[in-house]
């Protein structure tokens, strides 16, 4: 199986190139685009995404990966994606064509049901059909603040993931299951019992580890989340993308000097995932 990461918290540390180089330097496959830079914040002001150099900006990235062997495999756009303008959306399915990326994660809005976020989805999906990509939603969770547990939210069960999928009814728009998400109790059913629901749908995924309280977004076998079963289901539905980190809070305890040891850890428990899926 192929491995790859999201680049937005290495960035954090050395920038996007260099990111995209330690991960071909640690041994990666693939990469995964993380376009956040494109939304306005003030953090973002004269970010290359900003700027109508953007796509300079995503050949120069895809150079780096090239160099390495490495493919872009799927990108994530800015996020809450319905609450940015459409033109960001598009920029983000620009870039992701730009380096070869199959597949740009948009959020649903956690907030509307299955139909409401069709509607949405519609009105985007001719725009990446245009440019070969596909859309992956993802399951998402809202946070009860009395109780301090997550709650329902679009996408955050396996039956209402598989109800926003055939809702939108094309096969352009696929599943990104989130296995931090679906672990967390109060809001998902089981990272395994998603992956089984969806079969097919499921073409990308965001892997991490947490108490199975929080949104941890830690290395995977460092926490609670029992790995095993979502191996197997895996293996059952016959995974055939990318094993995707998004283990970014991770990273974070490394410095720019140190970052390549960080990154060559994430990758050692991708490869302790892949043999469980494998054997």
């Amino acid at each position: 199986m192929k491995t790859s990461s999201e680049i937005k918290s290495i960035s954090r540390l050395v920038g996007e190139a260099k990111a995209v180089e330690l991960l071909g330097k640690a041994g990666f496959d693939a990469w995964d685009f993380s376009l956040t830079g494109i939304k306005y914040k003030p953090e973002n002001e004269g970010h290359p995404l900003r700027s109508t150099e953007y796509l300079k900006f995503a050949r120069e990235l895809k150079k780096i990966g090239d160099a390495y062997g490495m493919v872009c495999n799927q990108s994530h756009a800015p996020f809450p994606a319905w609450r940015i303008p459409i033109d960001d959306l598009k920029r983000a399915i620009e870039c992701t064509a730009e380096v070869g990326g199959k597949i740009c994660v948009i959020h649903p809005d956690n907030d509307l049901n299955a139909a409401q976020n069709a509607e949405k989805y519609h009105t985007i999906l001719p725009f990446a059909k245009d440019y070969g990509v596909k859309i992956a939603t993802e399951n998402m969770w809202n946070w009860d603040k009395e109780k301090d547990i997550s709650s329902f939210a679009a996408c955050s069960t396996a039956a209402d993931f598989l109800a926003h999928v055939e809702a939108v009814n094309d096969p352009y728009l696929v599943a990104c299951v989130d296995l931090g998400h679906a672990e967390m109790r109060g809001s998902g059913d089981g990272a395994a019992n998603m992956l089984r629901t969806l079969g097919k749908h499921v073409q990308a995924l965001h892997i991490h580890d947490n108490d199975r309280h929080h949104d941890s977004h830690q290395i995977p076998f460092s926490m609670d989340i029992d790995f095993a079963p979502i191996a197997r289901a895996l293996r059952d539905i016959n995974y055939q993308g990318y094993l995707t980190l998004e283990a970014n809070a991770y990273i974070h305890a490394y410095s720019p000097e140190t970052s390549l040891d960080g990154v060559k850890k994430l990758l050692e428990s991708l490869k302790r995932l892949e043999a469980m899926i494998v054997d």
